[in-house]
């Protein structure tokens, strides 16, 4: 039995019969075919899937396809405009916040967020706020430079 679903992602609208059981995660990446969002634990411990559902960061690993009905979705690939990265991206990419690059989408939609409540957060605030997203590579210390430096541009 599938259930029919309308969502907009990225700006367009896509409406597709879906098992129950879909995560959004598979969803987004099988269904729609964007693979900036990354599968990793599917247990919501690593944050690689973090994408944004109506405005608020969110482990696409927990949440079906179905509870997605009628969201605005926005993934990585949303994030840049004409061409142009979005701060927080540009901030990563200058701040050197990524190596394999595995766990950066979801580190950016978390980082979005973070900005959003906070513009001005402190290293504790940052690294707090980063708990629930995992990397393996960076030891952290260039993603908080990268927080620090999208904040002062105004991300």
């Amino acid at each position: 039995m599938t259930q029919s679903i309308h969502v907009t992602i990225n700006g367009t609208a896509h409406t597709h019969d879906v098992e129950p059981r879909l995560l959004l995660i598979h969803y987004l990446r099988e269904v729609v075919r964007l693979t900036g969002p990354h599968i990793g634990c599917e247990t919501s411990l690593c944050g690689a899937c973090t994408v944004e559902v109506n405005g608020k960061a969110i482990k696409s690993c927990t949440m079906f396809a179905v509870q997605a009905d009628g969201a605005s979705v926005t993934t990585i690939e949303g994030l840049a405009t004409n061409g142009n990265l979005h701060k927080v991206q540009e901030a990563f990419w200058n701040q050197h916040g990524l190596q394999c690059g595995f766990c950066t989408p979801g580190m950016i939609m978390t980082v979005k967020q973070i900005l959003a409540r906070n513009p001005n957060p402190t290293d504790e605030e940052i690294r707090h706020g980063l708990e629930g997203n995992l990397c393996r590579c960076t030891g952290y210390q260039n993603i908080v430079g990268a927080v620090k430096a999208a904040a002062k541009a105004g991300a």
